[in-house]
């Protein structure tokens, strides 16, 4: 957990604004999972799309639109404490000497900065509330509601999620059908949790014009992740060109993507999408990622019927979560974190 002395965060220095218009916007792929597609051609969808940008938008997801609104509404209120009270409130969801915890401006622990401030949970993979409470009760009523509605979100998130792996799993032609959704349903999966705000930034409102790095350019490292955000733009994701694309809004849908361990998994048929979040709305953007992954002790390598399809060819050495988690995490976040992973070719 990072937590700022007071002042300290009015002097981290960020760097300075750009003033580069937002790049075009993306041709985001679309999978229905409530009906409008028959099943077969919903899993086709699905592959392509993460094939070709290793991200795209879920609607269809019975999620219901209140359980979103009621989401939105309490991360709202959560950032709009006072800091010493955020810090204090989100204390009581983070055990002893863990990363989680509130945070603001410094991302991870290799120098990385962005205009955001964050709250970052962990989640237990079977629990009935997958977002427990540690040490004393939050000293803040506000965040003991927020915690409940988040746990209510998890559950309904990690359904649809489950959903989705298996689509991908029925529709890559996997004999085990469950695959990929046993890797993040396993009692011991390590999965997370992260709300982001991103305020308007007084120089750009003050200019009118101009971006901000709020969340650098990077890959996830788990399985998947998925997203939802409020009506705010700002999320961009890179093209297999290196070219970069704006992602429209859209609060009513999901985002998933792509990300490390899942392009391990598919022997590089999927692609983990590099992206990022530029600040330069006048209004603030709030999003929500769970983020699934593995077991820490789960040995990870690509699946023998992928390797199979690419002529025996594996292109990426086998490794635990734990031991590919420890070496994301010391790199910074623009870094090829697979490059270490990768075989040699023939």
């Amino acid at each position: 957990m990072v937590v700022l002395a007071k002042g300290e965060l009015e002097q981290i220095a960020l760097p300075a604004a750009v003033q580069k218009a937002a790049p075009p916007l993306a041709d985001v792929p679309e999978v229905d999972l409530g009906g409008g597609a028959c099943r077969a051609d919903a899993a086709r969808a699905v592959v392509a799309a993460c094939e070709g940008h290793g991200f795209f938008k879920v609607t269809g997801h019975g999620v219901p639109a209140g359980l979103l609104a009621r989401v939105e509404a309490a991360a709202a209120a959560f950032f709009a404490m006072a800091q010493p009270e955020k810090e204090a409130a989100a204390a009581a969801a983070a055990p002893p000497g863990s990363p989680f915890g509130y945070g603001s401006k410094r991302i991870g622990c290799n120098g990385d900065l962005g205009w955001v401030e964050y709250l970052l949970l962990g989640v237990a993979a079977a629990a009935a509330a997958p977002l427990p409470a540690h040490g004393e009760a939050s000293p803040s009523p506000s965040y003991g509601s927020f915690r409940d509605i988040l746990n209510e979100y998890v559950v309904a998130v990690r359904a649809m999620m489950w959903e989705v792996l298996k689509l991908m799993a029925e529709g890559l032609g996997l004999k085990e059908k469950d695959a990929l959704v046993r890797l993040v349903s396993h009692e011991e999966s390590d999965s997370v949790l992260r709300v982001n705000h991103y305020p308007p930034h007084p120089e750009l409102k003050q200019q009118g014009h101009g971006r901000l790095t709020g969340f650098g350019e990077h890959t996830d490292p788990q399985i998947i992740s998925v997203l939802r955000s409020n009506y705010s733009s700002g999320l961009e994701i890179s093209l297999r060109d290196g070219s970069w694309a704006s992602v429209p809004p859209d609060r009513k849908s999901f985002f998933v993507n792509v990300g490390d361990v899942l392009q391990v998994l598919t022997n590089g048929r999927f692609r983990s999408v590099r992206h990022r979040v530029m600040v330069s709305s006048p209004r603030p953007r709030v999003s929500v990622i769970f983020f699934a992954g593995p077991p820490p002790r789960e040995r990870l390598a690509p699946l023998p019927w992928l390797v199979a399809e690419d002529g025996g060819r594996r292109r990426y050495r086998e490794f635990t979560w734990r031991e590919y988690k420890a070496s994301a995490y010391r790199t910074k976040l623009a870094e090829n974190r697979l490059c270490h992973f990768e075989t040699e070719a023939d």
